[in-house]
């Protein structure tokens, strides 16, 4: 199927039995996969670059987990079918992972409005990153979300200069509370780009 067009479907999906059973090899066969698409984005935030194979298990892990039956495979498949990039853009799902209870709730008070200032930089180029869906995730008292779900368009000369080996290209967020900056290695790079067309 076309990247463009590549979505999980109720015929990808192995019933909740049978996925039981292989669900620690899928796991393991999908770590490499979830390694290269990770990004450590400063000592709290990671941002993970989703695909259709880290969504199907996704879906399979919610169906399994919460055991909704076929009724829930509707919901699963509209919440995370959006998160499989289109072909000219880049999906992630970003974390900011702080184990103290204290320390998590002070930090993310102070990044309100966080999930706005994303990027990909591709050579002299940024591309903001787009949050997923109408769900507000910075509340009134300037509280965000732990998680965060962005989506980064691409233009046609972005996709070419993201393939160049010589075209530097680095994620980064630029709030005035959090302001970090990651490369992305030769083996990533290779990686995400069999998310465009």
């Amino acid at each position: 199927m076309p990247a463009d067009q590549r979505e999980v479907t109720r015929q990808d999906l192995l019933p909740d039995a049978e996925f039981a059973q292989v669900r620690r090899e899928r796991r393991a066969a999908l770590m490499p996969l979830k390694r290269l698409r990770r990004i450590e984005l400063g000592p709290v935030c990671t941002v993970h670059f989703e695909c259709f194979e880290t969504m199907l298990f996704q879906i399979q892990e919610m169906l399994l987990i919460e055991k909704g039956g076929a009724a829930q495979v509707a919901d699963e498949l509209a919440a995370y079918n959006p998160l499989i990039p289109k072909g000219s853009e880049l999906v992630a799902t970003v974390l900011f992972e702080i184990d103290e209870p204290v320390r998590r709730a002070a930090t993310l008070a102070k990044l309100g409005g966080v999930e706005d200032r994303f990027f990909v930089a591709i050579g002299d180029d940024k591309v903001h990153g787009e949050p997923e869906g109408d769900i507000e995730r910075t509340r009134e008292d300037g509280k965000t979300s732990s998680v965060h779900f962005l989506r980064f368009p691409l233009k046609a000369e972005h996709v070419a200069r993201f393939r160049d080996p010589a075209t530097t290209i680095l994620v980064g967020c630029d709030h005035e509370h959090y302001s970090h900056l990651a490369g992305i290695s030769p083996a990533t790079r290779a990686e995400l780009t069999r998310d465009f067309a």
